[in-house]
């Protein structure tokens, strides 16, 4: 049921576009730049976490390790974060690209004009270490639509990058359909109720005693 409503909302999503989007064939196989892959023990059996490059001093993952993980798929949506298909719980900010799942750490969002204050380019750099770059990229702002941070759009539209904005609920059902029908697709998502990555759950840390 979960799933057919969000295929419904996502083919609506989708209608309500001005621009067309051509039903790709699958993408060939991508390129990046030869970098170190990690992993963290809190991950399903089947699929291994990764952090983006400002969790770990700014050294790159490796996105495309030579694994097959299972397709990123979401199941549900609730306070507590987001629920892949095959059972990883995530409960803070997150990254679809390539079909890794990206720990993302990004500042918490205000409200008003300062909303965004804190977020810089560095906080998307992610997408430069992919070629071909995604089609689309959904941001999801958690539970209602915000206008993105002023400098998102150019960013991405420079690289190629369509931005899509929409609450994260919606975002993650778009991504569902986008993603089945082979598109290249990425997404940024900021969970319903706001929370930030603690130290010991990135990979490559851990916790003295």
């Amino acid at each position: 049921m979960f799933r057919q409503t969000l295929c419904r909302q996502a083919r609506s999503a989708l209608s309500r576009s001005s621009t067309p989007r051509p039903v790709l064939t699958r993408a060939t196989p991508s390129i990046t730049r030869v970098i170190p892959a990690v992993s963290v023990t809190r991950s399903s059996p089947s699929r291994c976490l990764h952090s983006t490059p400002r969790l770990l001093d700014r050294s790159f993952t490796n996105i495309l390790a030579d694994d097959t993980p299972p397709p990123v798929q979401v199941s549900s949506i609730s306070e507590d974060g987001i629920q892949l298909e095959d059972g990883l719980q995530i409960s803070g900010p997150t990254i679809f690209l390539e079909g890794r799942v990206f720990l993302w750490d990004v500042p918490p969002v205000g409200e008003g004009k300062d909303r965004w204050k804190g977020w810089t380019e560095e906080h998307f750099e992610l997408f430069d270490t992919v070629v071909p770059a995604p089609e689309i990229l959904l941001f999801g702002t958690g539970k209602r639509i915000l206008p993105p941070p002023p400098f998102l759009r150019t960013y991405l539209n420079q690289k190629g990058v369509q931005l899509d904005i929409v609450d994260t609920r919606n975002a993650c059902s778009t991504y569902n359909l986008l993603s089945e029908e082979g598109r290249r697709v990425a997404a940024a998502l900021l969970p319903p109720t706001y929370q930030s990555w603690q130290k010991s759950s990135l990979p490559g840390t851990s916790t003295s005693a």
